[in-house]
């Protein structure tokens, strides 16, 4: 949805004062929707009265808006109930959070429940997500809250704890002991993160193991593994990885399929362990359906003859237990014929015990597709392609223990686009994402200038994501040598506007930064009149200056108007119906030394003799005298008249004056330089000491700004 540049470039302001004061970090996270837990909780038990959530209501509007929408029929019996009005005595965890206190309901959300799995064989971890000092008996009040990670910070959701159900049961989420909550609740922090519970239908295992951890993701497809996966995947639960799995279906079909074998397709289940054998006679995977039933029946299934073959102290180990609890073992090699697809998920330094250790060097950039300025799609698209967001990447040191006697440095970039599940109900889709990796040459290395349309037309990228998906989150490993790349993440397809955040993770240091381009100008400052003969365009504007009435024979905005249209009515290759009085007031603003709001002669001529080199570069870049520029162009018209802009600024350009097709007219393009000089000119009048920061008064702002 687009923004307008106001809107965005406050809630961006807001967001870096936010991480400058410390907030969304693990210490301190966001509060979404702005609720204070401890504050709304100390309130509650002052009123004596139970928590009820003005933001996340007991009503159709949070389970859903299509098939749990007010239309459906779903809907009509579910009843919002408290954990008290459910059963006798509620618990919020009855002897320690544990994967079989989660057993799915009537929501297609296994994706979300096989991470949670996942997230309780770490309490570090889980119990960052579900803080344990809650309980229905002491500070009761009716009110709970979780903690997720959510693009780049933490936030901490408040929910009340009613909870849907259907003839005295929960319809989602439950845990195998009827009276323990913990997971019905985190479920409903979640979907309020998300707009609602139905928003959670679908999605990969990846997505939530993120939002538990703030880590990133690899997926590896089974048919181009590894050879060595069996060790990455040790490895990977060893540091603490979540681990998920999956098996595709052939068929594309609304229920998930079950096997003969006791597996099912389209579904996505836990990874918890791996196991060799001391003399390598086997080796063998843990894995957990989310059901809490349905278990495999092969090789290693829980009353299968191969364990009859182990010691009762290597049962034990494995803890091996014939229970119909969704759990299982089987072998590595049945693991690797039946699955189709593994989700590892590397943590941050943060989530990691001290004593672990690897960790991973984490740089985490927001950006944004912007329609018309930065919205460039893929390299198929090499006219507008450049102009997408760009972040410099410098890998420093090389890995120290290289794999497959691959030198190099490691790393993984992880590309992930925001908001898509809150924006369904909206009929928003996920775009195609990927990107791609440019070396920089040794001559442009500690240039931050914006890499412009000819390098990439005369170059190909050193590395890219294996293809362009419609997924949350595109994510690959790389090993390239130490030095400096340009990551360039798109859309497939151009003009395709929303955020995304880029993060880079690396066995060893690197650093990663948006690209972004000095803000300066060549000429804020007026040159002085140009002393010598009058040309005869000159003796031109003189003489109608000595037709204006008036002792002092200065030129009003209406007047500045008529004057310059027209003189550009004769101009037929601008192919422009003139300037608007609008226009023609700022102008006035830009060159009004004495503040008379009018333009003596002199004024005028400083005037003239920038609309004269404005209007060459418009010329320039309006090769087809279609009287407009493509907004994409717009940057380098900017940069041509000597302003050197971020990225930030050449979207709210784009916004400002671009019309809907994505064009600037030519009233529009001086009307955006002359705003551009006015307020260069005007900081720098501000800056007295030259160190780029200015403090003003209400009264000073305004006085700038409405004059403008």
């Amino acid at each position: 949805m687009p923004y307008t540049p106001s809107g965005f470039f406050c809630d961006r302001l807001i967001r870096e004062r936010e991480r400058r004061d410390g907030e969304g970090s693990l210490n301190k996270p966001l509060r979404f929707n702005g609720q204070d837990f401890n504050a709304l909780r100390h309130e509650c038990l002052q009123k004596k009265r139970r928590f009820e959530d003005d933001s996340f209501p007991a009503t159709v509007e949070s389970l859903g808006f299509k098939e749990l929408g007010h239309k459906s029929n779903k809907v009509k019996n579910i009843v919002w109930k408290r954990p008290k009005e459910i059963c006798e005595s509620p618990q919020f965890v009855v002897g320690g959070a544990s994967r079989t206190d989660i057993c799915q309901g009537d929501l297609g959300d296994c994706w979300l429940l096989a991470a949670i799995a996942c997230l309780t064989l770490n309490e570090k971890l889980l119990y960052r997500v579900v803080p344990l000092e809650q309980s229905f008996s002491e500070s009761y009040g009716g009110i709970f809250h979780f903690q997720f990670w959510r693009y780049g910070d933490w936030v901490d959701v408040v929910i009340d704890d009613r909870i849907p159900t259907f003839n005295n049961q929960l319809v989602f989420t439950k845990s195998a002991e009827r009276n323990e909550f913990w997971s019905a609740l985190l479920e409903k922090a979640y979907a309020k993160l998300h707009g609602s519970y139905e928003a959670l239908k679908g999605g990969n295992t990846t997505e939530a193991m993120e939002d538990f951890t703030g880590g990133v993701t690899e997926f590896y497809e089974m048919k181009e593994t590894p050879k060595e996966l069996y060790k990455i995947m040790k490895k990977a639960l060893e540091r603490g990885s979540l681990m998920g799995c999956s098996i595709d279906s052939l068929v594309p079909a609304r229920f998930e399929t079950r096997t003969a074998t006791g597996l099912v397709k389209g579904h996505a289940y836990s990874l918890t362990a791996v196991e060799e054998h001391k003399d390598s006679k086997f080796r063998l995977v843990r894995l957990r359906n989310p059901w809490g039933q349905v278990e495999w029946k092969g090789p290693w299934s829980d009353n299968s003859k191969e364990w009859a073959t182990l010691s009762t102290a290597e049962k034990e180990k494995l803890q091996h237990q014939s229970a119909e609890d969704g759990e299982f073992w089987m072998s590595f090699e049945d693991f690797k014929k039946n699955y189709t697809k593994i989700e590892i998920c590397n943590l941050t330094p943060d989530a990691l015990e001290d004593d672990k250790i690897h960790k991973w060097t984490v740089s985490v950039n927001e950006g944004r597709w912007v329609r018309g300025c930065s919205a460039g799609g893929c390299r198929n698209y090499p006219g507008t392609f450049w102009t997408n967001p760009q972040y410099r990447l410098r890998l420093l040191e090389e890995d120290d223990d290289p794999e497959d006697n691959e030198v190099g440095c490691t790393f993984v970039v992880s590309l992930m686009q925001k908001n898509h599940r809150k924006e369904r109900k909206l009929g928003a889709n996920l775009f195609t994402i990927g990107f791609a990796i440019y070396e920089v040459p040794k001559e442009m290395h500690g240039n931050k200038q914006h890499v412009q349309k000819d390098f990439f037309l005369l170059n190909s990228s050193t590395a890219r994501c294996k293809s362009y998906i419609n997924l949350r989150e595109v994510t690959q490993r790389f090993c390239l040598s130490p030095g400096e790349y340009v990551i360039v993440p798109s859309t497939y397809e151009p003009h395709k506007e929303g955020e995304f955040i880029l993060r880079v993770f690396s066995e060893k240091r690197n650093t990663s930064e948006e690209i972004e381009n000095r803000i300066e100008a060549d000429h804020p400052v007026p040159a002085p009149a140009s002393v010598g003969e009058e040309s005869e365009e000159d003796q031109q504007f003189r003489n109608i200056f000595q037709e204006i009435p008036g002792d002092d024979r200065e030129i009003t905005a209406n007047e500045l108007k008529d004057v310059l249209n027209r003189v550009l009515s004769k101009r037929m290759d601008l192919n422009t119906e003139g300037f608007s009085l609008e226009s023609c007031r700022s102008m006035i603003a830009l060159m009004d030394m004495d503040e008379t709001g009018r333009l003596n002669l002199q004024e005028f001529r400083h005037l003239w003799n920038k609309i004269k080199q404005w209007q060459g570069i418009f010329k320039h870049y309006n090769a087809d005298q279609s009287g407009s520029i493509n907004s994409y162009d717009m940057r380098n018209a900017v940069n041509d008249a000597g302003f050197r802009l971020n990225n930030q600024l050449y979207d709210i350009i784009t916004m400002r004056y671009a019309d809907e097709s994505m064009n600037i007219d030519f009233d529009s393009f001086i009307s955006c330089l002359v705003r551009l000089e006015a307020m260069f000119r005007a900081f720098q009048a501000f800056d007295s000491d030259g160190d780029g920061t200015i403090r003003l008064s209400v009264m000073e702002w305004l006085q700038l700004t409405m004059y403008a």
